[in-house]
């Protein structure tokens, strides 16, 4: 059967960084109170004119020339945002532009902070199917832009940033030795909207609106639904979650991640955690990690790899990958 391999990594991350110190100048907030409640330290801020295609072009350049491939080998792009460019075309679309790229097909999907995961399986489906056989998966966010500086509770933990995977066709036997995807789990609830959301939109306000959430019920769903994807997943492929080298979550907060780990089982020490300095990056932060864990060495080949995330709407799931 088709695998979708993954044969590169790349992340880019704004140079602004705004630290808690930082925030507490600007609203009622302390760098414990932070600390306390989410784990982030520091966050990365985009400047001023710089996009989310801006972004995802940089982490994309980056995953290409780790993959050792160019955009002429490339021939589909998937990539998740909440903050796209433009109402439209897609964010995508500019990215293909700006790798010259003039083949294949580009979209964007919208699943909030689950959105790279959406992304990898839809991309995953495209390769399997055989309508691809190279794609550059994108999460990418400028999340800054829809906040609300004078609200404490959100602004303190949303970001920028972006990473890109290089997923490639290759042959497998169909069992868990495999290399790549090896199964994909999607959600969504939309009975929990007014827990999260952004109070804007071209078809209601004719504005972009800012984030809104209800942190304590979002903590809540969360931990439950993330648990539960992460068993499904295991059981999809008759695996106990000893047999996972690696936990890589979206980078909400600490809490709800070791949560998740703790329902599992899962020791510490194999979960990926870069929160307490990117802050919460919507659909660019597994991406982020995984570049960052790849690039510092403790990703390697062979090593099973379990990717899970929830977000607005609400959306959550999972990917299990043999890197």
């Amino acid at each position: 059967m088709i695998r979708s391999v993954v044969v590169g990594c790349g992340s880019y991350l704004p140079e602004r960084i705004l630290t808690n110190a930082d925030l507490a100048k600007m609203v009622d907030t302390t760098d414990e109170w932070i600390v306390d409640r989410s784990g982030i330290k520091q966050r990365h801020i985009a400047a001023e004119g710089e996009l989310t295609s801006d972004l995802a072009l940089k982490a994309s350049q980056a995953a290409l020339k780790n993959a050792g491939l160019t955009a002429s080998d490339v021939d589909l792009i998937v990539l998740a945002t909440a903050t796209p460019d433009e109402t439209f075309p897609a964010t995508a679309c500019r990215v293909q532009h700006g790798l010259g790229m003039t083949r294949g097909f580009a979209f964007d999907v919208q699943a909030v902070c689950s959105g790279f995961i959406y992304a990898l399986a839809t991309a995953d489906n495209f390769i399997k199917a055989g309508q691809a056989r190279t794609a550059l998966v994108i999460g990418a966010e400028t999340f800054s832009r829809i906040l609300d500086w004078n609200d404490r509770t959100t602004c303190v933990l949303f970001a920028d940033g972006a990473g890109a995977l290089v997923l490639q066709a290759q042959d497998g036997e169909g069992t868990n030795d495999d290399r790549g995807i090896l199964t994909t789990h999607l959600h969504s609830d939309g009975r929990h909207h007014d827990l999260l959301y952004v109070d804007g939109g071209p078809s209601s306000t004719q504005t972009t609106g800012k984030l809104r959430m209800l942190g304590k019920e979002v903590f809540r769903h969360a931990v439950v639904n993330l648990a539960d994807v992460v068993k499904e997943t295991l059981q999809a492929v008759n695996m106990t979650a000893d047999q996972i080298d690696w936990l890589v979550p979206h980078q909400a907060n600490k809490r709800i991640i070791d949560g998740t780990a703790r329902k599992l089982g899962l020791s510490t020490d194999k979960v990926v955690l870069t929160v307490d300095h990117h802050g919460n990056t919507s659909a660019a932060s597994v991406p982020l990690a995984l570049a960052e864990a790849t690039a510092d060495g403790r990703i390697k080949p062979g090593q099973m790899v379990l990717l899970e995330a929830m977000g607005g709407g609400f959306t959550w799931g999972s990917a299990l990958v043999r890197w």
